[in-house]
């Protein structure tokens, strides 16, 4: 065990913590203890910030960040689960480097491990908090006048920020644990985004073009009202239209096909004679993880950027703090207007009309930084040759018509790990960046994201109706 892990030996004890089930808890009770912690998840969706006045004077410039983080404007989810998932990655990324020493075959590193997770989750939703609180997040208009909230609200905006994200931590504890199926941050990103993709295709409240905020009921208005065929699939400012929800339904499809299409390498048990099986590489190899890397990467840029205006530079003067980004509050909401911060918030389709060269470079950048992190995760992830080849061993596992040692199933990995690698990135980077020029409801990441967690849910409530019918299987 190493010395860092050490560190929180006693911090553990005064860590809230869910205890795990004493025995083994059935399918449909852990159906039942998922649906909880989702009601309870959706409600605080909807409790609004106490002490945040209404008529924010900013729009929500965060729109992808919620997405990944599972996270509601000015609500009790105002941060989501992007403490628990920054904390993790942070963790994950120094013991996948090696900078930490964890052995997760022993169950008290394991232990440490969760409360180092625990610990850090905590700190991030301080540092979260405090920085939406001075970055201005939570400015309003009053009387024509832009205001920062005072001295008590802040407090007590932060209080509730903090409890909030507590209480989904232990949720996402209580779901890991064996209470639930599956894992707490899939269980919220899921529902998050299905509710956004339901509301923009049938809510029945008005916006500003005198329609239903529902793409589906906005297009049958349209129709009745004799507009022009243009008009029937695109509304312009912003809102869901017919044209967002057809890419939707396409962008479905097409991840969906995506997720099917893999190499895979035939292997057999050393040990057991006519024991076969296959070894799949999937086209997506490293999955999401590019892509949420890239837009939590934007989304703190994002956030520094409107800390440094807000505090130094709100007239926009200094030109080196102008690289970052500059923004412009009027009555309709903050739009970010210059710097690193404009090239990597999303255009939409009459941005990209009137400036292409935008799009394009929008584009190029999210797939770039996709398929740097494609590369680096298989590296600090255990998913290179090297570490599946180690695997592959240790499973008692052998490809047949190669000798059972790491140096030839590393070499044969090789042929198509790093092609997979850079491919997947590249195309989860140009989906999720594309589809977005068209309004695609829930984002582009947001439709990869759920497909992949879905398809993750599906495989884990087969199992565990094969564990509850067969409880020896188990042991295997």
């Amino acid at each position: 065990m190493g010395r860092f892990l050490q560190f929180f030996r006693p911090i553990s004890r005064v860590l809230p913590e869910v205890k795990p089930p004493e025995r083994r808890v059935g399918v449909y009770e852990r159906l039942f203890w998922t649906g909880v912690a989702l009601v309870i998840y959706l409600v605080m969706c909807e409790i609004p910030l106490f002490g945040v006045p209404g008529g924010g004077a900013q729009g929500d410039v965060y729109f992808l960040w919620r997405v990944i983080f599972a996270a509601n404007y000015r609500t009790l989810m105002e941060l989501g689960i992007g403490p628990i998932v920054t904390a993790g990655l942070i963790l994950q990324l120094l013991a996948g480097a090696n900078i930490i020493e964890v052995d997760f075959s022993k169950s008290e590193d394991r232990a440490l491990y969760t409360s180092a997770s625990k610990f850090f989750t905590i700190i991030m939703i301080i540092v979260q908090a405090l920085a939406y609180i001075l970055g201005g997040a939570y400015r309003y208009r009053e009387g024509g006048v832009i205001r920062n909230l005072s001295f008590t609200a802040s407090v007590l905006v932060f209080v509730q920020l903090l409890a909030a994200g507590i209480i989904i931590m232990l949720l996402d504890e209580l779901i890991q644990k064996g209470w639930g199926i599956g894992s707490g941050i899939s269980l919220f990103i899921v529902a998050g985004i299905t509710k956004t993709i339901f509301w923009s295709s049938f809510s029945p409240f008005p916006l500003g073009d005198g329609k239903y905020m529902g793409a589906i009921l906005a297009f049958v208005q349209s129709i009745l009202k004799r507009e022009s065929v243009h008009d029937w699939f695109i509304r312009g400012h912003g809102y869901p239209d017919m044209l967002g929800f057809l890419t939707t339904v396409i962008i479905f499809l097409v991840v969906i096909y995506m997720e099917g299409m893999r190499i895979e390498i035939p292997v057999s048990y050393a040990r057991v004679r006519g024991f076969r099986g296959k070894l799949p590489l999937k086209l997506l190899y490293v999955s999401n993880i590019p892509v949420i890397l890239t837009y939590a990467l934007f989304a703190n840029i994002q956030l520094i950027a409107r800390i440094v205006w807000s505090k130094f530079n709100s007239e926009g003067t200094n030109f080196l703090l102008n690289l970052i980004g500059t923004f412009n509050e009027t009555a309709e909401g903050m739009r970010i207007t210059g710097g690193l911060a404009y090239y990597i918030t999303t255009p939409r389709l009459e941005d990209v009309l009137q400036n292409p060269l935008r799009g394009v470079i929008y584009t190029c950048i999210v797939v770039g930084l996709c398929i740097l992190f494609s590369v680096i995760w298989i590296e600090v992830g255990g998913l290179g040759p090297d570490k599946v080849a180690e695997q592959v061993i240790q499973s008692g596992m052998q490809i047949p018509g190669f000798r059972r040692s790491k140096r030839p199933i590393e070499n044969l990995l090789r042929r198509y790990i790093p092609t997979l690698t850079i491919l997947g990135g590249g195309l989860v980077g140009l989906i999720a960046s594309v589809s977005q020029f068209f309004g695609v409801f829930g984002s582009g990441m947001g439709i990869l994201l759920c497909v992949s967690i879905l398809y993750q849910y599906y495989q884990t409530f087969v199992q565990e109706q094969i564990l509850d019918l067969f409880p020896a299987l188990g042991k295997l």
